[in-house]
């Protein structure tokens, strides 16, 4: 095979996060060229049996470090940024990796004339009280003003194998006598699989939907914060009270979390403002058909994916008898 006919170099930063490592899945499975861009390639070496021989390739980078953004996308036919952090921690800021490293990588991408697919989040809105909510937004405009035919996709809560939601609960559920309904858990989301979301990706590096908008992702069904973990309880086999935390006695406990250090905090002040506000999909984006549905996708039920695997917090684990009845 020649230099000229190769399959497209597709970099994908953050390719072994949550997200990211499905993402590189769905593009391995179409035959691309990966390279995975991550700040400690030595423990990305999991993603190599996920393609061919010398399909995907690693390479430093911090989106931090503007020199190594561009080192990464040399070469590079289309980029795709998934990074993103749901609390700081040290020098890993909401502005230093959602805002600035987004900018970075667009600047990147539009310095080789790679494409760009940027993964962003429902609830992105530069006048929200949440600083995680507020950077995503400057990130997006900062892609589309150096990018403007960059795809964005804006998930909401993301469900899946490594998820940091349901399995969260669900190993607090081991432990704890109750659980916590922030707010009372009336906040509404309408969770989505993680494969869709790869797939959304994977088809935006195809060259299949339209370029210049961004998408809304969601699933089939909206749950409230309590309807999800309720669902949750009822597939690990466990009941549990759960116990409404206003807003306030929540922040309250997450800003204390958030000053142990070299802990990771269950909750964040940050977090407790981005649940005051519902994560769902716009109907504007329905109506224009900027979401999975109008992207052919059809959403997967979380119900369908989260047995196989919270199966593993059920009392006596796979072994646990679930009365189908009840």
């Amino acid at each position: 095979m020649t230099l000229s006919n190769l399959p497209p170099l597709v970099t994908v930063f953050g390719g072994s996060g949550f997200v990211g490592r499905h993402v590189v899945r769905a593009l391995a499975r179409r035959g691309y060229r990966i390279r995975v861009a991550v700040r400690r390639p030595d423990l990305a070496g999991f993603l190599q049996p996920i393609g061919g021989v010398g399909q995907i390739s690693f390479v430093q980078a911090n989106l931090r470090y503007r020199q190594s953004v561009d080192r990464a996308v040399e070469g590079s036919d289309h980029v795709v940024n998934c990074v993103g952090v749901l609390f700081e921690t040290g020098r890993n800021t909401f502005d230093a990796v959602q805002d600035f490293g987004a900018r970075a990588v667009a600047e990147a991408a539009r310095a080789v004339g790679a494409k760009l697919t940027h993964i962003s989040a429902i609830g992105a809105d530069e006048n929200s009280p949440s600083s995680y909510a507020r950077t995503k937004a400057r990130g997006e405009a900062a892609v589309m003003r150096t990018v403007p035919d960059a795809v964005i996709l804006r998930p909401s809560i993301v469900f899946g194998p490594e998820d940091g939601f349901f399995n969260k609960f669900a190993e607090m559920s081991r432990f704890a006598p109750a659980l916590p309904l922030i707010g009372g858990g009336h906040t509404k989301f309408q969770p989505v699989y993680v494969n869709d979301v790869a797939e959304a990706v994977a088809r935006s590096v195809d060259g299949t939907i339209g370029r210049g908008r961004v998408y809304e992702l969601g699933g089939p069904e909206v749950l409230t914060f309590r309807q999800c973990l309720e669902t949750m309880l009822r597939i690990v086999d466990r009941k549990r009270p759960l116990v409404a935390l206003p807003f306030g006695i929540a922040s309250l406990i997450g800003s204390i979390a958030s000053l142990i250090p070299f802990v990771k905090p269950p909750l964040t002040s940050d977090q407790v403002k981005l649940l005051r506000a519902d994560n769902m999909v716009s109907e504007a984006a329905r109506k224009e058909g900027r979401t999975l549905e109008g992207l052919g996708i059809e959403p997967v039920l979380a119900e369908a994916i989260l047995p196989s695997y919270l199966v593993r917090y059920r009392p006596q684990g796979q072994f646990t008898k679930i009365d189908r009845t009840a």
